[in-house]
């Protein structure tokens, strides 16, 4: 299933390193020179996506269905963040913007606007992987990650959950869930066993 629904997908996901810039959060912070990211590398990290058509005609297409039934999603709504729809905007959006993680999975189909999901790569280092409209994005149990719009302040996203949903955000650090050790042995462990460090003796 995740290997479907792949063509054209950079057209709505890309991915880069972010610089250590404290400027607004929603500008694009690429480094200098900018590094972008394959999306083969996301999956590596446990984050998978697809590209579907967005807009309001979700109800209808077979490829969601395909990918809610192979998966599980059987909880779906609707969110607008912007400043004009959303109740205490400002709060909510730094709010999001705060390093966290979830015990469960995180999934955001985007149907209008775009937006900003940065989480940490093995070594730490931050990525941001902006979803435009079509876009739909899986962040893993366990990862650390934040959300933030980008400059045109407007995402209309489906949320889709396993069950009942839980939003419960866990701000960093957080290791001692069950959910990040997890993610940890699946992910981070898998990539340096890859990698053995040299021991002193």
């Amino acid at each position: 299933m995740e290997h479907e629904f792949q063509d054209g997908k950079e057209g709505v996901i890309q991915a880069w390193y972010m610089d250590d810039s404290d400027e607004d959060q929603r500008l694009p912070h690429h480094r200098e020179p900018k590094e972008f990211i394959p999306l083969n590398k996301l999956s590596e990290l446990g984050v998978i996506s697809w590209r579907l058509k967005g807009g309001d005609n979700h109800e209808d297409d077979e490829n969601l269905k395909k990918i809610r039934e192979a998966r599980g999603y059987t909880y779906v709504d609707i969110c607008e963040i912007c400043p004009e729809k959303m109740p205490n905007y400002e709060a909510k959006i730094k709010s999001f913007f705060e390093e966290h993680l979830h015990i469960d999975e995180e999934i955001r189909y985007c149907l209008e606007g775009s937006g900003y999901f940065d989480v940490r790569d093995q070594d730490d280092c931050w990525i941001r992987v902006a979803v435009k409209k079509g876009g739909m994005i899986v962040l893993p149990a366990g990862i650390y990650h934040r959300f933030t719009l980008d400059t045109d302040n407007y995402i209309k996203a489906l949320r889709l959950f396993v069950g009942e949903p839980v939003w419960t955000p866990y701000n960093r650090p957080h290791d001692h869930l069950p959910a990040r050790k997890e993610y940890i042995d699946a992910f981070v462990k898998k990539e340096e066993a890859g990698n053995p460090a040299i021991t002193a003796h």
